[in-house]
């Protein structure tokens, strides 16, 4: 739910290599003498020999690349394979942007690369022990918690384990419906699948194959013009489809597989039916075309209103991903409970639930007169109490008083919170919503 960061310009600090020759520069005095011809000629060949006898570059090679802006951002090497031209240039590298999430990796030509810049490889664990040594205990910390972001729930070795097997995206690009989007992340997509660079979806059923023509073949006999469940919100063109895994178990598998394209930290879910999946559409006279959507667990002993949500990148910076967590939080209302969203949250996620639960508590406390508790706030909006005191906290809206929380609502205070957190996105017109939770479906 946001879109690809993307690196800043030169004038932000990013290095690029167009310094003004020496030579046309205005001397203060006295006269230059250019090298003699010959001197020059052996300086290039000395240095086109360095070039070549760094290449192919190792693993873990750090150097700078330049990006589709243009401009040389430092990168990683992550790994290399090699073209079927023959010579020891004829491999291309796949790049970490250093300053920046992996969804932007990618794999880079030669020529990209400014090989004067290469750093020599270290070996990680020396470098680790190295600076271990020279960092306090609390600095190590913060590094390690950088390290792990959305993958608390790992341990270090599995998150070693993680990142090798997830390090390089198999599948670069997907067609789905009239969009070709560039995936951000691996997905583990069966075996016969890891030699296509691009894949192409059925927008209805999910289905996926290697060719256009098979897409082509498929689409005239798939009858599906919309996900293939009931129906439980519909408001103007928006529409909302609850389709359970045990019913579906082929498109929830399929729906995991092209999540993961796009969620970092995300399980593939192989046993979908535990879960249900609320996927959001937009519909028009040619079907009901999915822009997002949500799952989450039918029995969930941790409050857990929502496992994983995703808004495709076509459709992001529009509302869709806070419709979403609105919808999520609308159900548990008529549950009956009050929520929480599964952990790790993504990087894109976490923004987003702290704007919504930011918009919704502030909404209240100002339009609320006397005082209010934390459980009455939790009761009235279905966010879980531990949710509302780190949002309040983070806020600088509670104190601890006589042993107690205080919830301190001053109306400029509060406007600035609300100025600060941005729009709102689209509403849940709850009047829209026909659903029976699933416990009672039975």
């Amino acid at each position: 739910m946001g879109s690809i960061e993307t690196p800043p310009s030169a004038e932000n600090g990013s290095a690029t290599h167009t310094a003004m020759p020496e030579g046309d520069q205005k001397p203060s005095g006295g006269v230059g003498f250019a090298p003699p011809v010959n001197e020059v000629t052996m300086e290039s060949e000395m240095l086109k020999k360095r070039k070549m006898t760094m290449l192919p570059l190792e693993v873990g090679t750090r150097v700078m690349c330049r990006w589709r802006d243009g401009k040389y951002h430092p990168v990683k090497v992550i790994e290399r394979r090699k073209l079927n031209l023959g010579g020891v240039n004829d491999y291309e590298y796949y790049v970490h942007y250093t300053e920046f999430n992996r969804r932007l990796d990618e794999w880079v030509k030669l020529e990209q690369l400014d090989l004067d810049s290469v750093e020599a490889v270290v070996d990680e664990k020396v470098e680790d022990k190295v600076t271990s040594l020279k960092m306090t205990r609390h600095q190590k910390r913060k590094i390690d918690e950088t390290h792990v972001e959305g993958h608390e729930e790992l341990d270090a070795a599995s998150l070693r384990e993680h990142e090798e097997f997830t390090k390089v995206k198999n599948i670069a690009t997907i067609e789905l419906g009239r969009y070709e989007i560039e995936t951000w992340y691996f997905s583990p997509f069966p075996p016969e699948y890891n030699d296509s660079l691009k894949l192409y979806f059925c927008e209805f059923c999910l289905n996926f194959m290697k060719r256009k023509e098979q897409l082509q073949r498929h689409m005239r006999k798939c009858d599906l013009k919309h996900p293939p469940g009931d129906e439980i919100y519909r408001s103007g063109t928006l529409s909302m489809f609850e389709v359970d895994g045990k019913k579906n178990k082929v498109y929830g598998q399929n729906l995991c597989y092209l999540a993961k394209l796009f969620l970092d930290h995300k399980t593939l879910y192989y046993d979908v039916d535990l879960f249900l999946f609320y996927i959001l559409c937009e519909c028009d006279d040619r079907g009901c075309h999915m822009v997002g959507y949500f799952s989450k667990e039918k029995h969930s002993e941790e409050s857990y209103n929502l496992a994983c949500i995703l808004t495709l990148p076509p459709y992001q910076r529009k509302g869709y991903g806070k419709f979403l967590i609105a919808f999520s939080y609308e159900l548990s209302k008529k549950e009956g409970k009050v929520g929480t969203p599964e952990r790790p949250l993504s990087d894109l996620g976490l923004l987003s639930y702290r704007g919504y639960w930011t918009r919704v508590l502030l909404d209240i406390l100002k339009k609320h007169k006397g005082n209010i508790s934390i459980k009455e706030l939790s009761d009235m909006t279905a966010i879980k109490a531990e949710d509302i005191l780190t949002t309040l906290q983070s806020l600088e809206l509670i104190q601890y008083r006589k042993g107690q929380h205080v919830i301190c609502a001053d109306p400029k205070v509060l406007d600035r919170h609300l100025k600060a957190a941005g729009r709102g996105g689209l509403e849940v017109d709850v009047s829209k919503l026909i659903w029976t939770p699933y416990k009672e479906q039975g």
